[in-house]
């Protein structure tokens, strides 16, 4: 089921005392609108992967997952850990872009400015872009917030990725 996307309303917070300055403050529709609700056990942009924790065609086969204190894998296990991040590293992302200029270059978003990006440097560019400064309408920067590690959504974000 599609439908609008709603951004919170409550304040940022006292450690940020602007609004209406940065994209972040009304994430994700700075970068789409719209997005869709999955049924079941299924998830992704358009509902086509199994939500975390389950497999299977129809995505209901239970998957016990354990994250494993990466000081208590065994050499095997580490070999395989830095063999994925590798191949994350060389795999271009099927879904997804990263845009290369800011909304005011690509002319309101007539103007799309998106390259490639491989699987983990997207990861990186996420993490960058919900802990890099705001800037300001003066053209000065606030240093002093970090939207990803100042903010409610801390552990859910940091555990998902």
């Amino acid at each position: 089921v599609c439908q609008d996307v709603v951004p919170s309303n409550s304040p940022v917070g006292a450690q940020f005392p602007f609004s209406g300055i940065d994209d972040r403050e009304n994430w994700p529709t700075v970068f789409y609108n719209r997005t869709c609700q999955c049924q079941g056990n299924f998830m992704g942009y358009n509902c086509g992967e199994c939500r975390f924790g389950y497999t299977g065609p129809n995505c209901t086969d239970r998957r016990n997952m354990i994250r494993k204190e990466i000081f208590r894998m065994t050499t095997a296990e580490k070999d395989k850990l830095i063999a994925y991040l590798n191949l994350a590293k060389r795999t271009t992302s099927p879904d997804y872009v990263i845009a290369t200029g800011t909304y005011e270059q690509m002319n309101n978003g007539s103007n799309p400015m998106f390259a490639d990006i491989n699987s983990y440097d997207l990861f990186v560019w996420l993490h960058y872009y919900a802990s890099r400064d705001a800037f300001l309408e003066d053209g000065s920067v606030w240093a002093d917030i970090d939207f990803a590690h100042e903010a409610p959504g801390f552990l859910p974000w940091h555990r998902f990725f």
